[in-house]
């Protein structure tokens, strides 16, 4: 058999090769705020044992989630969680064969980052 030359190629697409399209940053920011859900739980599960356990297990928790520090915590946090439902929200619309089309994914990607948003400033304004 004849030498062929080979082109060296990726063997997969990489993310250096394609540009980020609002579908594909809007699903890998439903998988980061669900892993950064993990935390927020467990720090909401932490205050919650501390007002069951002792008086200064609870002043100490309760403290540092009413200090600025906990505020853009929590706010984060309720950003995160709005996100995320909103995220599933989204695939429960596509399990069901609606949105499919690429003008309508492209605005439910960014009614995303606008819903939680707004949904996180209205939380915010009312608690």
């Amino acid at each position: 058999m004849a030498d062929v030359k080979r082109i060296e190629r990726p063997l997969s697409p990489h993310l250096t090769i394609y540009r980020p399209q609002m579908t594909s940053v809007s699903s890998i920011m439903v998988r980061i705020t669900g892993i950064a859900l993990i935390p927020i739980t467990a720090i909401v599960v932490w205050w919650l044992l501390a007002a069951a356990t002792s008086e200064t297990a609870f002043a100490f928790i309760d403290g540092l989630m009413r200090s600025w520090l906990g505020d853009l915590f929590l706010i984060a946090a309720s950003w995160a969680a709005y996100y995320h439902m909103l995220g599933r929200l989204r695939h429960v619309i596509w399990d069901f064969g609606y949105g499919l089309e690429i003008n309508v994914a492209l605005k439910l990607g960014a009614g995303m980052f606008i819903g939680a948003t707004v949904l996180t400033i209205l939380t915010a304004l009312i608690v």
